[in-house]
């Protein structure tokens, strides 16, 4: 592990603290990705590593991907051509979510209760493709229209919700179909867990969800009432719950702009889940750089810190 604090000066040393940090949780990991053949010239680790990086500078596009690294020989020599590419992360995605859940075990910032519940639309193609015969094969994998209130916009896809600490570390998430109601998501996601004090928006208010997880998972749903419930929280209250909202506005923000998980480049279904674990993987990756890094705080910039390619 490189020792912190290590502050990524150039882009090299970005690379190689996500090498370093890859290369020891991976042998933990090694053992379940055995295949038959012989091994490959660029290493699972090396492959993972660059698709991480990749995922940081926003480089989704295969193409984009290849042509940008393959300005930096130096530093992988071995570079898989772009359909090897898509093959091995498609089959590598099950390894690279379980290294995103051992990084979490690690990270001491994914250890709080208090955390924020909120959702951001995944379409799986543009809206006026959607009667287009694309919509057969996703329709297959559950993709559905719904509709996105915060933004007023109709999609045909999938919702990604997640379950964020008040630190901004993505502690756990699930993909489902655009139309599925908001509480019964949320619900889904939350009964994975025990002993936390998320809080969600008006969508997910609803008194017998909440004792249910109260009682079968003692986690403690918080949620302003309606406007037309009683009673009302002071003021002060309201504010406060605004403040710890934009928690998650920002981690969506950084998902958004940074890792482009709201544009979807995959033509299957495996290929899209690939890139979401990436994505999410890569997140959390960050944030553990810029903690052993000694970044005091990760949401003090909207955009995760580390160098950027020439």
């Amino acid at each position: 592990m490189v020792p912190a604090p290590f502050v990524p000066a150039t882009f090299e040393d970005f690379c190689l603290v996500m090498d370093v940090l890859v290369d020891e949780v991976w042998a933990e990991i090694a053992p379940r990705c055995r295949r038959p053949g012989p091994a490959p010239v660029c290493s699972d680790p090396e492959l993972v590593t660059m698709t991480l990086v990749g995922e940081c500078c926003g480089w989704d596009e295969e193409t984009v991907f290849v042509s940008r690294w393959a300005e930096y020989r130096t530093l992988f020599p071995h570079q898989p051509e772009r359909s090897r590419l898509n093959r091995r992360r498609r089959l590598l995605q099950g390894a690279i979510n379980e290294l995103r859940r051992r990084l979490l075990s690690r990270l001491d910032l994914a250890q709080e209760r208090h955390c924020v519940l909120d959702s951001l639309p995944v379409p799986v193609i543009a809206w006026h493709l959607v009667p287009d015969g694309q919509r057969a094969y996703w329709a297959s994998y559950e993709a559905r229209v719904g509709y996105v209130a915060s933004k007023k916009q109709w999609l045909f896809g999938d919702k990604l919700y997640l379950l964020v600490t008040q630190a901004g570390v993505i502690l756990d998430f699930v993909l489902v179909p655009a139309n599925v109601p908001e509480l019964q998501a949320g619900v889904e996601l939350l009964e994975e867990h025990t002993d936390l004090l998320p809080l969600g928006d008006k969508a997910f208010v609803s008194a017998p969800a909440r004792q249910r997880l109260w009682d079968e998972n003692r986690i403690g749903l918080l949620t302003l009432p309606r406007q037309n419930q009683r009673p009302q929280p002071p003021a002060a209250v309201r504010r406060l719950v605004n403040r710890v909202r934009q928690v998650i506005e920002t981690v969506n923000g950084q998902l958004a702009a940074q890792f482009k998980i709201e544009t979807n480049h995959a033509r299957s279904f495996w290929g899209l889940t690939a890139r979401l674990y990436t994505k999410l993987t890569a997140h959390v990756a960050c944030l553990f750089i810029n903690r052993q890094a000694g970044v005091p705080d990760v949401l003090q910039i909207k955009r995760l810190a580390f160098p950027q390619p020439n």
